[in-house]
């Protein structure tokens, strides 16, 4: 399998459902794909497993403020300069790239860098979905270790962060990001393709795709956001909280579904019982232009389909659902379980 230019849209439109609302837009970094395909061929996807097991993988993607990700999407020597460190690092060369976060705009990241390196990219990522925190990913649960990391700009600066855990890494690359100016490029938990056949949500290329071609689950509801109210949850300083109203139409009249959202959605809400609930992926569809919307561009009036969809069953076990469940987003009263919320009919 290849991303190729006549994939790319369609991968975009998936990687914007799995964003789950979060990630930054995917329609930014799809001409950067776009024009890396063209200038450097199509992109081979291929199966951790097919690659010695011992092979160099660099999982890659974009950390930071999506707005300022829009305004500098970087440029063609970034992901060289950060694979030449990645590699003397590590004494080895890098035999594959993989997306460290498939939802939102970070799948295109990874295409296109795979295609600057000529290196495959493989079917898989670290988190099956968006999440907010570096360390919110399943390599963090098979106790992989999250260094070496390394961030740069495209100015040509690097740095590397060593010999921390999971919430350490967060904490020193959220500040290295600061002094970027709010975005960094970022390779963090190496490892290996054997371990990544182990550990990595596998198949996140294809699923990506298949969404994007409108294979994915019937939508919960259609209708129109009938209002949107942004504020603030306790302890925040500003309004880090989003409530959206979807008031059904059509075979849908009559029903009322409350979403709500922090950086990414994270439960669907009917009459006060959960449709869908984090880590269940969340997103609000445009019937206009079949893109998911993110969180902060849902506006009132929008027509949208209501879809959720589980995401990698790593996220429904007891640390999973510590590290990015509902208590992790303030809604510790919505407590997930093993099996997730499923509404009938509404998720594959």
């Amino acid at each position: 399998m290849h991303v190729d230019a006549g994939a790319l849209a369609d991968f975009a439109r998936g990687c914007a459902v799995l964003g789950s609302g979060g990630g930054g837009p995917a329609d930014v970094t799809l001409p950067v794909a776009g024009q890396a395909i063209e200038e450097s061929g199509p992109v081979p996807v291929v199966d951790p497993a097919v690659l010695p097991a011992d092979a160099l993988v660099m999982p890659v993607g974009l950390v930071g403020s999506p707005a300022v990700a829009a305004e500098r999407i970087g440029g063609r020597a970034e992901p060289a300069r950060l694979r030449d460190r990645f590699e003397a690092l590590h004494g080895a060369p890098v035999a594959a790239v993989m997306s460290s976060e498939i939802g939102g705009l970070n799948g295109c990241v990874a295409v296109a860098w795979a295609a600057r390196l000529g290196l495959p990219l493989l079917d898989a990522d670290s988190m099956g979905r968006a999440f907010p925190r570096m360390d919110q990913n399943v390599l963090e649960l098979a106790g992989l270790r999250p260094g070496p990391a390394v961030l740069a700009d495209e100015h040509g600066h690097t740095v590397v962060v060593d010999d921390v855990d999971g919430a350490h890494l967060e904490q020193f690359a959220r500040a290295a990001v600061v002094a970027f100016g709010g975005r960094a490029a970022s390779t963090d938990y190496p490892l290996t393709a054997g371990q990544a056949a182990r550990h990595a949500v596998l198949g996140s290329v294809t699923r990506a795709l298949a969404l994007g071609r409108g294979e994915g689950p019937a939508p919960l509801l259609t209708g129109k956001v009938s209002s949107v109210r942004r504020y603030a949850t306790e302890g925040a300083d500003s309004d880090d909280a989003t409530g959206v109203l979807l008031e059904g139409g059509g075979p849908d009249a009559g029903r009322l579904v409350l979403v709500e959202a922090r950086s990414e959605f994270v439960a669907a809400l009917e009459d006060g019982a959960p449709l869908a609930v984090v880590p269940d992926v969340i997103a609000l569809v445009d019937v206009a232009t079949g893109w998911a919307v993110p969180v902060e561009e849902v506006r009132y009036g929008l027509r949208v389909h209501l879809v959720t969809l589980p995401s990698d069953p790593a996220w429904y076990t007891p640390e999973g659902l510590r590290l990015a469940g509902p208590a992790a987003f303030g809604l510790a009263g919505l407590a997930g379980t093993a099996d997730g919320f499923r509404a009938p009919g509404g998720t594959s």
